[in-house]
């Protein structure tokens, strides 16, 4: 893998509640520089990252209930977002109805937000660090089932991030159907590949730069 094909698969993320505009603007920055696929940032910065990344690759993508997934505005947040640029959407599971096991809630949140993207895809967040095997498994196959693209690990907000074993797990749960997100914790080169080596095909890092630095060329 060279450092141009490891870029591709990377969304560039900056998530910090302190970040401020010129922290956004050298996100983008770097994401031309390096030809990362994304910039993930938080929706307040759609407009601004949209207006210096226009409409090719990097593309915008934009959190939606995040961290918690404790929210019923999902979907007019991500008619929003997509309204003011956002390509993607990353949108946390609502926990709390997944773990007590109300699937049509969960599955009633999901396609919300899949119907207000107006087709832009959607990665559904499980933060699988709150969740035994068996509710990454049931959430991988809700998100399947409510027309979500990507099923993704984690916010990286939360206690633990993304491992080999959940990422294997949810390849081996939605096969080819849905593309994989790993995300969280995911700060060197060998994290990432990895996560490749398990079934990833897209990677949320913070410390993009020094991962594909990190390649020899």
């Amino acid at each position: 893998m060279t450092r141009s094909e490891l870029a591709s698969i990377i969304d560039h993320t900056l998530l910090r509640s302190d970040a401020v505009p010129d922290d956004i603007e050298r996100l983008c920055e770097e994401a031309i520089r390096y030809g990362f696929y994304s910039v993930c940032i938080n929706p307040v910065w759609v407009p601004l990252a949209s207006e210096i990344l226009g409409k090719s690759r990097p593309i915008v993508c934009s959190v939606i209930g995040f961290p918690l997934g404790a929210t019923n505005c999902m979907g007019e947040e991500a008619v929003k977002a997509v309204d003011l640029g956002a390509d993607e959407l990353d949108m946390v599971i609502p926990i709390g109805h997944l773990k007590s096991g109300d699937i049509r809630r969960t599955a009633g949140c999901i396609q919300d937000v899949v119907r207000a993207s107006s087709g832009k895809p959607v990665k559904v967040i499980l933060e699988t660090c709150l969740l035994t095997d068996e509710e990454k498994v049931l959430a991988c196959r809700i998100a399947m089932d409510s027309g979500a693209s990507w099923v993704k690990t984690s916010t990286g907000f939360n206690s633990g991030g993304a491992t080999v074993a959940d990422v294997s797990l949810m390849r081996s749960t939605v096969g080819e159907a849905l593309g994989v997100k790993a995300s969280g914790g995911i700060r060197t080169l060998t994290d990432a590949l990895a996560m490749i080596e398990a079934g990833a095909s897209r990677l949320g890092c913070s410390s993009s730069i020094d991962i594909v630095e990190s390649l020899d060329l």
